[in-house]
């Protein structure tokens, strides 16, 4: 029997506040763990979290994406979001606004980052996930109820806002529930969403398209059907546990399980309280910038092909309803690759960043075949390079994961987190301002070459990233340790760079 000395009363509630609230039902010491019981809690982990987590995600994506197709559906000209200059001749069209009512999201979103993840670190996942949820599916009902472009604007502004909890709050369950093997498959898991929502929501929005009566507008069912199941889906952020310490759907001796198995990883579990010493270590780590300039650039095509894409598309000659369904190749292409690289890394360690960099090829062809190719009638050509740019769902789920899996610390992990989804914002902020309706003759070549020039970008940081971290993990190798204090320190809530044992997956 091992007895560790534990301070008493007011200094124990310290020290453990402090700490991981592991510390509430492990020791310094190791246990082994039964292989066989070990993947009995990862299995109804997985269960739990999983399938949810892909439909939250899903929404997300979907009640972003809907956008376009609403567009189609009536929208510019109900709400004015399409003006058009009839003094000259031709008439000429300025889609401005409707790419303002793409970009106001995200400001909504990086408006929120920050305040919305520290709120869930600091209090229970279910009372910040569960209330704020179901008040996204109200705001997202509700856009059916707008009447202009300027309420549009508002509206939207908000449900970034509102939205921004989501994404932060996944990569923390995932950091929280899942060692660093686990999480890149994890992490691709719930972000393979996107892809299985581009497919679902466009099949669903194919037959809105088929409404000719009611009291409504088409575009106006697809937003209440939006924020009816995002509703139920909030109901299930409501059950929410905090940590896998007080897990309900594991029994008392299956939590000690879900937590021991991540000792060795040195991430920890969850921590409440709010450290300054990591954030300001988060801003003197390169990493944090590199993992940010990838997102930032590789998300900038989300902005327009999210907001833009079926109206891209029906430029070649494809009428509205076809123009939707060109959606279903770059959602197969989200719903293959995401988890296949997620995969991967899990059989073949260290592959995350080559298989990134990998990735980002097909985007670069298929940016090059959209743009140089002839836009006849019907066209094969752009048509397939636009089903290519379906690529960027890998190369940010990796970036996700490589971010996520890099840090310890609690404070510094939730810092990552929001950071990733900073730069994800200024990408989808910029994405649609490179849409211009005078170039749309010249194939919007704006648009193109910037994608072009952000995708290089993204390989050369990745590059970089990964001569970093393999020769800091070479640097840590090369020091005599104490394995002893390894089991010791692992739930003290240290960061990357304060635990020497911590070593950076690529």
């Amino acid at each position: 029997m091992i007895h560790l000395h534990r301070p008493r009363g007011h200094d124990a509630t310290k020290e453990l506040s402090e700490k991981d609230a592991a510390r509430t039902v492990v020791s310094d010491v190791a246990q082994d763990i039964d292989p066989v019981i070990e993947k009995r809690v990862l299995k109804k982990i997985d269960w739990y979290f999983m399938p949810a987590m892909l439909i939250g995600y899903g929404m997300v994506y979907y009640d972003k994406a809907i956008l376009g197709s609403a567009a189609l559906f009536g929208m510019t000209t109900d709400l004015s979001l399409m003006v058009v200059d009839r003094s000259t001749s031709p008439p000429t069209v300025d889609t401005s606004r409707l790419s303002w009512a793409t970009s106001i999201f995200y400001f909504g979103m990086l408006a929120g980052l920050y305040p919305m993840t520290f709120m869930l670190q600091r209090f229970n996942m279910r009372s910040v996930l569960g209330p704020v949820v179901l008040v996204w599916a109200i705001v997202c009902a509700a856009t059916a109820g707008v009447a202009s472009w300027r309420g549009l604007f508002v509206q939207r502004f908000f449900l970034g806002f509102i939205e921004s909890v989501i994404p932060t709050g996944f990569i923390s369950i995932v950091s929280g529930y899942y060692t660093q093997e686990e999480q890149a498959l994890r992490q691709a898991w719930w972000f393979s969403g996107t892809g299985w929502f581009t497919i679902i929501g466009g099949a669903l929005n194919y037959g809105f398209g088929q409404i000719t009566s009611g009291s409504l507008a088409r575009w106006q069912y697809i937003y209440i059907l939006a924020g009816a199941l995002t509703f139920v889906f909030g109901l299930w952020c409501c059950t929410l546990p905090n940590s896998p310490v007080s897990a309900s759907f594991l029994t008392p001796e299956q939590r000690i399980v879900a937590v021991e198995r991540l000792r060795k990883g040195q991430t920890g579990v969850r921590c409440q309280k709010i450290k300054w010493d990591q954030i300001r270590e988060s801003l003197t780590d390169v990493k944090f910038y590199l993992v940010a300039v990838m997102m930032a650039s590789a998300y900038t095509i989300n902005g327009a092909i999210a907001g833009f894409g079926p109206l891209i598309v029906s430029t070649f000659g494809y009428n509205t309803l076809e123009s939707i369904l060109f959606q279903f190749p770059v959602g197969a292409i989200c719903v293959i690759f995401i988890p296949l690289c997620g995969y991967i890394p899990t059989i073949v360690p260290n592959t995350r960043i080559p298989m990134l960099i990998a990735c980002c090829l097909p985007v670069i062809a298929g940016c090059i075949m959209i743009w140089k190719s002839e836009w006849n009638h019907r066209p094969v050509v752009p048509v397939v390079g636009y089903a290519l740019t379906g690529f960027f769902g890998p190369v940010v789920s990796l970036i996700i994961t490589i971010g996520a899996s890099n840090v310890a610390g609690a404070t510094k992990k939730s810092i990552m987190a929001a950071t990733i989804f900073v730069a994800y914002t200024v990408g989808n902020i910029i994405g649609p301002q490179l849409i211009r309706s005078e170039t749309k003759a010249r194939h919007y070549p704006e648009l193109w070459t910037a994608m072009i020039i952000c995708y290089c970008i993204v390989i050369a940081t990745a590059g970089i990233l990964y001569a970093l971290l393999r020769r800091e993990n070479h640097a840590r190798d090369s020091v005599n340790l104490d394995e002893v204090q390894r089991d010791k320190i692992a739930f003290d809530d240290l960061t990357d760079k304060q635990n020497p044992f911590f070593r950076y997956v690529l």
